[in-house]
Order: structure tokens, then C-alpha cells, then sequence
């Protein structure tokens, strides 16, 4: 069987199908439709974005170290505001730098944005050196709950401690430990999987068994980049206004053993953050797409449809679509 046919198939029977229902927005559902119709160009895509960035970062650690280190804060606002922090990207910026707020904040948000920055950067500096395990990811959890809740900060749910997210009840405590074990075994035994499908999985199943008290969102999309850059790609960034589509992407998976959606999610932000390193490593000049529009004489939406769609080499930054010229 030729490699493009493996990646048509499922590795299980939870990723052998894609549908979906109906999108509250309507980029959201174009971006699907694209997906839907070009998955395995996607697919290649991805690789052949991965080869050019390998060809374009030798010697150039010390970029790529600056574009990892300036996107933690992007990274914290973004996964803390799917979790419902009223933090903004400035004021998450302001945290992080050590300055003051015009306004009060809770000490949970504060901790929430000066822990997962430290969970984020001890990634970026770690990942490569030390295999993902229960022992790592107890250890992240720790990081991400240090003084915002030392008694469950570290350790897997126990006892009576039983969650639910939405309609789905997780898995009983004294089930959490082997569950988690089965997903680390089941992940690696996926060696001829893309890393879309495969990334897509992972974060499902993890948070299918929930196996925090609270932070198991944050962890488990913090696992991401642990894995993607242990993979050698590039670390991803879930946005905050994909936050619907997201929430899509956990449902289909708990009614209907489906990763499509989550597919969907993970394509766009892996083709958007080598689209951003491209831009840097290659020294190209980077400007609003806007700009771009306006220089180039295109309808500014026909061209934010396209960096949607992620068929041109636009990326968002900061919650503004720019595109290296």
C-alpha cells in the first residue's frame, strides 16, 4: 500500500471517517469544506513546508529561539482565554514583562499566565532531551497549578473525584493511570500515521480521560508541542477564536470516536506557524496582508478567505493576518 493510501485510511476505527455537522461561523465551515476536499495535500503540504524550514534554520537557532520565546505570551492568552480567563493578549504581555495592570485581577489568573509561560518555555527548551511520559506530564501539571491549587498541583484525579466536561462523565479515578498508559502505548504504536492525525488523536484522547482535578485543557495542548517538536516540527498555537470549533472537535470525539474536526484545527495552525517561520527565516519583509491588498490591488477578503483556508502563506500574529513579501 502506497504511503498517500495509508494516510487516506484509519490506524483505528475511531479515525476512519470524517463528517461533520453544522458551524456557528462561517469561515470555520469553509475552512472545513477546504479540508474535507484536500486532506492529503494538506498532508504534503505540511511536509513540504517542514523541508523547506529544515533547509532554512541552519544556523539560524538563534532566530528560531527569539520567534519560540516572543510567541509565549500568544500562546498563554490563547489557550487560557479557551479556558475562559478574561485576560487579553495585552494584559497577558504586561504579566509576563512584569508590569503592572490599569485593573484587578484575580491571583488565579495571575498564576494561570505566569505558570503555563513557564510550562511553555520549559517545552521549548526540554522536549527534544526528555521523552514524553506520566512522570513529565505530572510534572507539567505541577508547573501549571504551583499556587493556584498545591493539593491536587502534580498528582492524577484519586478517589471520589470524578469530572465532567459538557455531557461526557470522564473516566473513573482508579482508571486514569491505565488509561493514560494506554493512550502513551497506543500513540506510539501509530508510527506510520501523519502527525496531523496523530497530534489530533492524542489531545482527544487525553482530554476524553480528563485526568486532572482542573488544567487538563492547558496540559493537553501544551502535550501537543511537547510531541510536535519532539517530532521535529514546529510547536502550535490553538487560537482563541477557533474556540468553538474546538469545542466541536471534543464533542465529536466523545460521542462518535472522531478526530476530524480536531484534524482540522491542528492542519491550519502547523501550515500557519511554518508559514510565520518561513517568513522570518527566509528574511522575507513581513506586512499586514491588508497592506498587501492594498499594493497589490486584491480584495482584501478574497485574500483573508484564502489565509483562512491557509492556501496562501499568510499567518496570524497577534490576532493580525500578515504574509512575508
Amino acid at each position: 500500500m502506497k504511503n498517500n493510501d495509508k494516510v487516506a485510511i484509519s490506524v483505528k476505527n475511531h479515525l476512519n471517517s470524517i463528517s461533520v455537522h453544522g458551524y456557528v461561523d462561517k469561515t470555520v465551515t469553509q475552512a472545513y469544506s477546504f479540508y474535507m476536499a484536500k486532506t492529503l495535500q494538506i498532508f504534503k503540504t505540511i511536509e513540504s513546508l517542514r523541508a523547506r524550514y529544515y533547509k532554512v534554520a541552519k544556523k539560524k537557532q538563534s532566530l528560531i529561539d527569539l520567534i519560540n520565546e516572543a510567541e509565549i505570551p500568544e500562546h498563554v492568552y490563547n489557550s487560557n482565554a479557551i479556558e475562559h480567563s478574561t485576560l487579553t493578549l495585552e494584559e497577558t504581555e504586561k504579566i509576563l514583562s512584569q508590569i503592572d495592570l490599569d485593573r484587578f485581577i484575580s491571583e488565579r489568573e495571575l498564576f494561570e499566565a505566569k505558570n503555563l509561560a513557564r510550562v511553555v518555555s520549559y517545552i521549548n527548551a526540554n522536549a527534544k532531551i526528555k521523552e514524553l511520559d506520566i512522570d513529565m506530564i505530572l510534572f507539567l501539571h505541577k508547573i501549571l497549578l504551583s499556587n493556584i491549587n498545591d493539593e491536587i498541583a502534580g498528582r492524577l484525579r484519586q478517589g471520589e473525584e470524578w469530572v465532567r466536561v459538557g455531557n461526557h462523565i470522564a473516566v473513573g479515578p482508579k482508571l486514569v493511570k491505565q488509561k493514560l498508559e494506554g493512550m502513551l502505548i497506543e500513540y506510539n504504536s501509530f508510527t506510520n500515521e501523519n502527525i496531523i492525525k496523530k497530534i489530533s488523536y492524542l489531545h482527544l484522547y487525553f482530554e476524553h480521560i480528563h485526568p486532572f482535578v482542573d488544567g487538563n485543557g492547558r496540559i493537553g495542548r501544551v502535550i501537543n508541542n511537547y510531541i510536535l517538536i519532539r517530532e521535529g516540527y514546529v510547536p502550535i498555537n490553538i487560537k482563541y477564536i477557533d474556540q468553538q470549533l474546538y469545542y466541536k472537535a471534543l464533542r465529536e470525539f466523545d460521542e462518535k470516536n472522531k478526530t476530524s474536526i480536531m484534524e482540522v484545527i491542528v492542519g491550519k495552525a502547523l501550515s500557519n506557524s511554518y508559514h510565520k517561520r518561513l517568513a522570518y527565516l527566509e528574511e522575507r519583509e513581513i506586512i499586514k496582508l491588508l497592506d498587501y491588498s492594498k499594493i497589490n490591488k486584491i480584495s482584501h477578503s478574497n485574500l483573508l478567505n484564502k489565509a483562512n483556508r491557509q492556501t496562501i502563506e499568510a499567518f496570524l500574529e497577534k490576532g493580525i493576518w500578515k504574509i512575508g513579501v
